[in-house]
């Protein structure tokens, strides 16, 4: 076999800049998002000893990683205030009922699955689509059962001399994600 027949159909580097992201629950997220992360997925392993040496066998669990995105904040701050009212709604700091505006009907597990396709209920799902050189979609990571779990402060400050725009940062856990070619 030469070097020549193993070389790759498409020599392109993958962009940072080629994706699209969206979250059924947060319309105005959706379109200032500015990063994000593919998240890590780790498999667990165990240890078979034998008399000599500790033999590493794969385990059957596997950890995800959480999503983290970036975004611009507007200046109304809606999209900033989506993720707040949903993490303070999953949280009830004040009364029950904060939580039953997220959650109108129980699940099996205690939490409202009424429909995370459609971004009602608890948890969401989204999507990261990933573009190519030509900005055609050719991967979609598919995000199932999504919720936020931290939302990063916001820095107001007189004493910069250019305007830095505000951006958040919102981190999600989730059930799992798988990866579609398109």
């Amino acid at each position: 076999m030469s070097a020549i027949s193993s070389l790759p159909e498409n020599k392109n580097f993958l962009s940072p800049l080629g994706f699209t992201f969206s979250i059924k629950k947060t319309p105005n997220v959706n379109y200032f998002v500015q990063a994000i992360n593919v998240p890590s997925i780790m498999l667990g392993q165990s240890d078979v000893r034998t008399p000599f040496v500790k033999l590493p066998v794969p385990g059957d669990h596997i950890d995800f990683g959480t999503l983290t995105i970036t975004f611009r904040v507007d200046e109304e701050m809606r999209n900033y205030q989506e993720i707040f009212d949903w993490i303070v709604a999953l949280g009830f700091p004040d009364n029950f009922s904060q939580y039953s505006a997220v959650a109108p009907s129980r699940g099996k597990f205690g939490g409202a699955l009424v429909n995370p396709t459609a971004g009602s209920g608890i948890y969401s799902d989204a999507s990261l689509m990933v573009l190519n050189s030509v900005k055609a979609p050719i991967i979609e990571f598919v995000f199932k059962n999504l919720y936020p779990v931290t939302l990063t402060d916001v820095l107001f400050d007189t004493m910069r001399t250019d305007i830095d725009y505000v951006d958040a940062t919102v981190t999600f856990a989730y059930q799992s994600f798988t990866l579609n070619r398109i």
